[in-house]
């Protein structure tokens, strides 16, 4: 494993010897732009491991991409290779369903320390809920970005991330009413502690979340890059394009059903990836808005 390899993997041509905020902005915008958050694996017969040689392998030399555990977890090893102050957190996505955040940590992020400030690090979210840059680790401040306005709060010794986003504008009449298309304009997304983690502590979280027949992840195949102008998204049959039009206060997604032809096709054109297995997509009725 070698920083060159995931620099050119990510079209970072920087200096890589500065820790500062600029760097860290620039690789974590990159990085979401060049690596999809995607759970394909699941859908291919392979299994998705916590060994970082695996991962790297996987992510940066078969162009491939992952889920949280994977990308943040070799986004984590990046910045304390470049010598950044990094610590793993372990983070709690909310549930729709229940209207609450569950138990045990099922997403693994970043703590970035730069000049006394940290940051939050999170590559591997994906569509509407990916930041493209970190956020700074202080309570109520609204941050805005290109998706809309992310905001940290404290709580205790929790920290809960929202956003306020804008309307959902749905091109094509067919998917007006999809479950896919988020209508609530602010939300929240996961909570967290600082309580730094090792990779070993998601390693149980990482075997349930690709076995269990109620897990999202089995339920739907999810693929995800974020776009200059917004992202684009494959799940199951059903491939998204979204452009941010924040001066109208809307979003507006291109949406349409794929035939099993242009599976292949759509992977590589519009996500860069080439799966070794056949992929079999999934799209069962499990909570989960684009």
């Amino acid at each position: 494993m070698n920083l060159e390899d995931y620099f050119q993997r990510i079209g970072f041509h920087g200096p890589s010897d500065k820790m500062d905020l600029a760097t860290l902005k620039s690789i974590h915008k990159l990085h979401v732009m060049s690596i999809p958050f995607e759970n394909l694996s699941i859908h291919c017969g392979e299994w998705i491991t916590m060994d970082l040689e695996t991962i790297f392998n996987k992510v940066v030399r078969s162009s491939r991409g992952g889920w949280c555990l994977e990308n943040n977890y070799l986004f984590g090893w990046v910045l304390r290779e470049m010598g950044f102050n990094s610590t793993i957190l372990g983070g709690r996505v909310f549930n729709t369903i229940t209207n609450d955040f569950p138990p045990g940590e099922n997403h693994l992020i970043n703590k970035v320390i730069i000049d006394g400030k940290a940051y939050i690090a999170d590559v591997s979210f994906g569509v509407s809920s990916q930041i493209w840059e970190p956020l700074e680790l202080i309570s109520g401040k609204d941050q805005p970005q290109a998706a809309g306005v992310f905001r940290l709060t404290k709580k205790e010794d929790t920290w809960i991330l929202e956003k306020t986003g804008r309307t959902p504008k749905v091109l094509n009449p067919e998917f007006a009413k999809s479950s896919l298309v988020n209508r609530k304009q602010t939300y929240q997304i996961f909570c967290f502690t600082l309580q730094p983690r090792e990779p070993e502590h998601f390693a149980e979280k990482s075997h349930t979340l690709q076995t269990n027949p109620a897990s999202l992840f089995t339920n739907k195949s999810i693929c995800s890059l974020q776009t200059p102008t917004g992202f684009k998204a494959l799940i199951g049959w059903t491939y998204s394009e979204v452009t941010y039009k924040p001066e109208e206060g809307v979003d507006l997604l291109d949406m349409r059903n794929i035939t099993e032809d242009e599976l292949d096709q759509i992977l590589k054109e519009q996500f860069n990836v080439k799966t070794q297995n056949k992929m079999k997509p999934a799209n069962k009725k499990v909570s989960y808005t684009i």
